[in-house]
C-alpha cells in the first residue's frame, strides 16, 4: 500500500476537527474560486468546478459560502486572484513530497513553505526533482460494511475506474482523474455510501520508513496540510499497519 493511502486515512479521519475550525472551508473556497474562474459558474458544463463543489459538500461546507466562492471566481463579487503552484521538496529520510498549493502571494508562502521544511528537517527541491515519480490519480472511499464488494467493484470497474483495493474497513477505489466524477456518480445512483473522495498524486515507487522516522514525516505532511495555501501534499513512503498502530497509540 503507497505512502499516500496511510496519510489519507489519517487525514480523513481529521477531517472533520479541521472543519469545524473553519480551516478547510477556506481552503475548499479557494479551490472553488480558482474552478470557477478557470471554466466558469455552471457545474453542469464546469467539471473542475464540479469536483470542487462536490469536496466542499462533503466537507459539510454551507451552501451560502460554496455560492459566495463561485461568485467571486466567476467576477461577480471581488474576490483574491489565486495562483496555482505545485512545489517538489524532500522530507525527512529524503521522503519526496509534491505540495499543491493556491496563493494570493507567491514570495510569501514560498518562504513560509521553506521554514516549515527546514524546522523538520526537509527542503525544497527543483522543478523536476521528483515529480517524475508521482501520478494524479482519483481516489474513491467506500465503507465496506454492509456492501457486496463484488457489486461495488462491478459498479466502479463498469463507470471506469482503475482498481479497488481494501484498506482497513474500507474500500479504495483508483481512477483517471478524468474519470473521477463519473465513478462517484455511478456509485451514489447505484446507492453505494462514498465517505471520502479526492484528486490526488501517487507515487509510482515508495520507500518504507522505520517507526522514528515515519513519525517525523507524518509530522512535517501534517505541518504542511495546516498551512492555509496548502491544499494538498503527497509523499512517496510506506508505512506498515504495525509501525502507523504504535504511532497513533503515542497521541
Amino acid at each position: 500500500m503507497s505512502g499516500h493511502s496511510k496519510w489519507h486515512t489519517i487525514k480523513h479521519k481529521k477531517a472533520a476537527i479541521d472543519a469545524k475550525r473553519g480551516k478547510m472551508f477556506n481552503k475548499h473556497a479557494r479551490l472553488i474560486e480558482v474552478a470557477a474562474r478557470g471554466g466558469g459558474p455552471d457545474v453542469k458544463i464546469n467539471i473542475r468546478l464540479r469536483t470542487a463543489v462536490q469536496a466542499a459538500r462533503d466537507a459539510s461546507m454551507p451552501n451560502d459560502r460554496i455560492e459566495r466562492a463561485i461568485a467571486k471566481g466567476s467576477g461577480q463579487v471581488e474576490g483574491a486572484a489565486y495562483e496555482e503552484i505545485v512545489y517538489e521538496a524532500y522530507g525527512q529520510a529524503g521522503v519526496a513530497l509534491m505540495i499543491d498549493a493556491l496563493t494570493d502571494n507567491k514570495n510569501r508562502t514560498v518562504g513560509e513553505i521553506r521554514h516549515i521544511l527546514s524546522r523538520h528537517n526537509g527542503r525544497l527541491g527543483e522543478g523536476g526533482s521528483v515529480s517524475w515519480n508521482f501520478t494524479q490519480k482519483g481516489i474513491i472511499t467506500v465503507p465496506a460494511e454492509g456492501q457486496n464488494e463484488d457489486r461495488v467493484l462491478e459498479v466502479a470497474l463498469d463507470a471506469g475506474a482503475q482498481d479497488m483495493i481494501t484498506e482497513g474497513s474500507n474500500f479504495e477505489i483508483t481512477t483517471d482523474p478524468r474519470t473521477f466524477m463519473t465513478v462517484r456518480d455511478a456509485l451514489t445512483k447505484s446507492q453505494i455510501a462514498v465517505s471520502h473522495a479526492e484528486i490526488t498524486r501517487i507515487a509510482g515507487t515508495t520507500a518504507e520508513l522505520t517507526v522514528d522516522e515515519a513519525r517525523k514525516a507524518l509530522k512535517l505532511m501534517e505541518a504542511l496540510e495546516e498551512h492555509d495555501d496548502v491544499q494538498n501534499v503527497s509523499a512517496n513512503f510506506d508505512i506498515s499497519d504495525e509501525i502507523l498502530e504504535s504511532i497513533k497509540d503515542e497521541e
